[in-house]
């Protein structure tokens, strides 16, 4: 086994004693000086890292998907690597390959671009389902194989995926075990009037990375992914939660219910949401925040399997389960 470290660039807050509140809105504030009105998608994009998720990206190109990405992890102070996928793209193009070193006559491992912290895989469903699926061990055991020897990816590991809407050319849709893989799947979004204006006043935005500060150290980020495990959870909560799991299962509209991964994904989303508001338990308005992020690219409707009526029924399930039984 050869794990891989990255050392952070990061040059420490002198202010590492403030509330996890206070820095975590520091964050959210400086990516906002770079992605203009998009407050809710940075907090969603935030707490998707904090639960140690993967984040997946859906809007037409030009929308902010990679200026996000690349912010948030010169933000947090941490490697970032870019893959362009396209329908060209090999498994051993993102994970690394064994190649023969002819001085040591023998095999070495050269690693791929995931060997980082933050990995943007750039239009991921412009690529074949094999290369899509070169993924998967990484996002979900933190490491990946190859000739049967298993190397360590570095902590934290963060991808963030973005693709174009399906309904465009040159796409191929992501089986559902991959979706699976992503904790929340969020779109940007037009901007706001005012916030465009600002843009058009002000130029490309890409243009501010260069101003972006780390706010922390990686330390600091690890320590705060593991107070998100340290928030409270209640019996009333937990119940609120399988209320709504049960109700995807039995409900007819539902081609198929959530899957105990999708409820454990819920939870920990509502916690790391919890915890960028100040609060030491969940509240069922954490659940509610998160709930069509963390839920639809994980539900079909009975009545159209393509895949598109996932926030409709996120928004039946708010509207329909009780808080209180």
């Amino acid at each position: 086994m050869t794990p891989t470290s990255l050392s952070s660039t990061t040059t420490p807050d002198p202010l590492q004693h403030r509330s996890d509140k206070d820095l975590t809105d520091d964050i959210v504030a400086r990516l906002g000086s770079v992605l203009l009105g998009k407050e809710a998608q940075i907090r969603l994009a935030l707490a998707c890292l904090l639960a140690r998720g993967h984040l997946l990206i859906e809007d037409l190109p030009g929308m902010g998907k990679t200026l996000l990405s690349h912010a948030l992890s010169k933000t947090l102070g941490l490697g970032y690597k870019r893959v362009q996928f396209t329908s060209d793209v090999l498994p051993g193009d993102i994970i690394g390959a064994s190649v023969f070193d002819r001085d040591a006559a023998s095999f070495r491992f050269v690693p791929g671009p995931v060997f980082t912290q933050v990995l943007l895989a750039d239009e991921i469903n412009r690529a074949t389902p094999k290369s899509q699926s070169a993924l998967l061990e990484a996002m979900e055991e933190g490491q990946v194989t190859v000739d049967g020897e298993t190397h360590d990816l570095p902590k934290p590991f963060f991808v963030i995926a973005t693709q174009n809407p399906s309904t465009q050319t040159g796409t191929f849709a992501l089986p559902e075990s991959q979706l699976d893989r992503f904790l929340m799947r969020i779109r940007i979004g037009y901007p706001e009037p005012d916030a465009e204006r600002e843009l058009l006043r002000g130029g490309d935005r890409r243009r501010s990375l260069a101003d972006v500060a780390a706010v922390l150290s990686v330390e600091r980020l690890l320590q705060l992914q593991t107070r998100v495990d340290e928030i409270k959870v209640s019996e009333a909560l937990i119940d609120y939660v399988q209320r709504l799991v049960a109700y995807t299962r039995h409900d007819s509209e539902f081609a198929y219910g959530l899957s105990p991964r999708g409820a454990l994904a819920l939870l920990q989303s509502a916690r790391a949401w919890a915890l960028l508001h100040g609060r030491s338990h969940v509240v069922p308005e954490d659940v509610q925040a998160v709930l069509t992020s963390v839920v639809e690219h994980r539900l079909r409707d009975a009545a159209d399997f393509s895949g598109h009526g996932g926030g409709a029924l996120a928004q039946k399930l708010l509207a329909s389960v009780n808080v209180v039984a």
